[in-house]
């Protein structure tokens, strides 16, 4: 037998924007699910649960109706069908969204006489439809319930279906005397709350659409080496993290006051937030408080790193991989002169020049930049007399390290790194091995050198 009297608010979100975090939604749509199946007709303070229910639900539409941009609905289940047998199709729309449409579902309300079961779950499922297309609405389910699911439907399977159709679903529970068992069963689907009284009950009710209806406010400080909120110009992924689904982007800005920009989050919402320095920064178990100014704190230490050629422009289009000291897993590709931004640490970087030169243990401090500095290549000028095959490579401490291959060419100039090396070649139309050519040479930085076969 069912003991207890739950409302589970759920927040329905069909589509989210940047522009909604931003400013105000046009409409708010709420859907109130009401418990009419027999068992509302137990007592609790002295009372049928349906009379108190009733009674906060009436003077709650009363309130909302006055409203502006605001539309109520009303399905009600179990009221339909006596029980036993339990009908678990009891459920109905019994006064669609419209405006001023208070009287209705207060008319509604009254003449309601509990006599059935309890499909929580399939009424769920059906108030998923109840809410027609609508641009930048906003969808609040309000379920009142006295327990807990009676059909063998599951509310977390019917959570998790509204959640994969993009519908983000975070409820509140707020019953009186709950049990550890009714309890735990309701974990899945939100938010927990435990009622002692009837005041209570009403309370955490207007909680609830308050939370609904005020904004609340939020700061992401990135902090510097120094605990300071300084770092900004990074752009800034929101997700569910309930869901995985990906909300809105948004660059981190300072105000005119030198502070991080304010936004404006939905506290039923269990935030991750990505932000996009190199490497990333993942802010997570965020502690959204309802119609406060939230400071969401990350450390996001920073600085520059940029590898220069000493003269020349010869390496235009090169680049070099960063990674993490000791890592092999790349962070980013940079361009050769061209300065780059990352947390603070210690990184190894591999420029690909030929032959590539490998930089370790280099140091990213706080708003300074590091500099590495690298020579300017020569200029090997090939000149072949007909299609072959070859190698180059650079002679270091009496070995030789391979650098280029040619394929089939009969002119190519290269940009070399200084340093000593060695050419190994063959003609196509050779059909011996030891008709190979070998030539020795050295490149200068800023100079040329012409290779003939």
């Amino acid at each position: 037998m069912k003991k207890t009297l739950l409302i589970i608010a759920s927040l329905l979100l069909t589509s989210l924007s940047n522009a909604q975090y931003t400013k105000d939604i046009k409409t708010t749509r709420i859907l109130f699910i009401f418990d009419a199946s027999n068992s509302m007709n137990g007592k609790w303070e002295g009372k049928k649960k349906i009379e108190s229910a009733r009674k906060i639900l009436i003077k709650l539409v009363d309130s909302l109706d006055k409203l502006p941009n605001t539309q109520l609905a009303l399905r009600v289940y179990g009221h339909q069908y006596a029980f036993p047998p339990p009908v678990c199709t009891d459920s109905k729309l019994e006064v669609p969204f419209a405006n001023n449409n208070s009287q209705k579902i207060k008319a509604k309300l009254n003449s309601i006489v509990p006599k059935g079961t309890t499909p929580i779950a399939y009424s769920l499922q059906l108030a998923g439809g109840d809410f027609p297309p609508m641009a930048n609405a906003r969808n609040i389910i309000v379920l009142i319930t006295d327990g807990i699911e009676a059909c063998d439907g599951d509310p977390c399977a019917i959570a998790l279906m509204l959640q994969k159709k993009n519908i983000i679903v975070k409820p509140y529970i707020i019953g009186i005397g709950l049990d550890m068992e009714t309890k735990k069963a309701f974990e899945c689907v939100g938010n927990v709350y435990n009622a002692q009284n009837e005041n209570e009950f009403e309370n955490m009710l207007q909680v609830v659409v308050k939370q609904t209806f005020n904004k609340t406010s939020a700061q992401i400080n990135l902090l510097d080496t120094y605990g300071k909120p300084t770092e900004t110009n990074v752009n800034m992924t929101f997700y569910n993290k309930k869901t995985g689904k990906l909300l809105f982007n948004l660059m981190h800005t300072l105000n005119q006051k030198g502070n991080p920009d304010i936004l404006y989050m939905d506290p039923k919402i269990d935030y991750k937030i990505i932000v996009h320095t190199i490497p990333k920064t993942i802010i997570d178990n965020i502690k959204i408080i309802p119609n406060k100014h939230n400071i969401i704190k990350k450390p996001a230490p920073q600085g520059y790193l940029i590898v220069k050629q000493l003269s020349g422009n010869e390496y235009k289009n090169t680049k070099f991989i960063v990674r993490k000291a000791g890592k092999n897993r790349t962070l980013y590709a940079q361009d050769l002169n061209k300065k780059e931004k990352y947390l603070t640490g210690t990184y190894d970087i591999e420029i690909l020049t030929l032959p590539r030169i490998n930089k370790k243990n280099i140091k990213i401090t706080q708003s300074k930049t590091t500099t590495i500095n690298i020579p300017q290549p020569g200029l090997l000028n090939l000149s072949m007399p007909a299609k072959g095959y070859g190698s180059i490579y650079v002679l270091k401490n009496k070995k030789q390290e391979w650098v280029y291959n040619i394929n089939g060419i009969t002119r190519e100039t290269i940009y070399l790194q200084p340093g000593n090396y060695r050419i190994i070649w063959r003609t196509a139309l050779a059909k011996k091995m030891n008709l190979s050519q070998i030539k020795d040479f050295k490149v200068i930085s800023g100079r040329s050198v012409s290779i003939k076969f």
